[in-house]
C-alpha cells in the first residue's frame, strides 16, 4: 500500500469514530446502555467510571484491526491506526482537557477547543437519559463557537 492511500485510511478510521461516536453516544449510551454510560454523567468519587468500558470495547477493536492488518499492512491495519489516533486525542481532550481526570494541563485557551469545551459543558448540562444534547466530540454545533 502507499502512503497516501495509508494516510486515507488513518483518516477514515479517525472520521468512522467521530460518526460512529456520535451514534453510539447519543442512541446507544443514552439509549439502551444508559445504565452504564450515567457513570459519566454522575460525581465520582472514584478515577474509574463504568462508563470507561466503552473505551475498552473501542480500543479492542483498533487493536485487533492493528493485528489483523499487520502483516501486510493493509487497510485494516492504517484504520486500526486511525481509531488509536481518535481514542488518544479523545483522552487528551475528553478526559484531561475537558473534565480534568488528570491535571495535566489548563483550561483550553484555543477558540476550536473552548467551542468543543462549551459543547461538552452542555451535554453534561443534565444527567438524565433524554435531555442531552451535543453528541459528538469534534463536530459540534457552531453555536458553541460564539462567544
Amino acid at each position: 500500500m502507499n502512503f497516501m492511500n495509508a494516510i486515507i485510511f488513518v483518516l477514515l478510521g479517525f472520521a468512522a469514530m467521530e460518526f460512529s461516536g456520535w451514534f453510539i453516544h447519543k442512541y446507544i449510551m443514552h439509549g439502551p446502555l444508559w445504565n452504564v454510560h450515567k457513570t459519566h454523567h454522575q460525581a465520582s468519587k472514584s478515577f474509574f467510571e463504568l462508563n470507561d468500558l466503552f473505551s475498552l470495547l473501542f480500543g479492542s477493536i483498533a487493536i485487533a484491526l492493528i493485528i489483523i492488518g499487520a502483516e501486510g499492512l493493509d487497510f485494516r491495519f492504517w484504520i486500526g491506526v486511525g481509531i488509536s489516533l481518535y481514542g488518544i486525542s479523545y483522552f487528551f481532550l475528553h478526559d484531561i482537557l475537558i473534565h480534568r481526570r488528570l491535571k495535566w494541563l489548563n483550561k483550553p485557551k484555543n477558540k476550536f477547543i473552548k467551542g468543543i469545551f462549551k459543547a461538552h459543558q452542555a451535554h453534561h448540562a443534565t444527567n438524565k437519559k433524554n435531555d442531552a444534547v451535543s453528541f459528538g466530540l469534534f463536530i459540534v454545533p457552531k453555536k458553541y463557537f460564539k462567544n
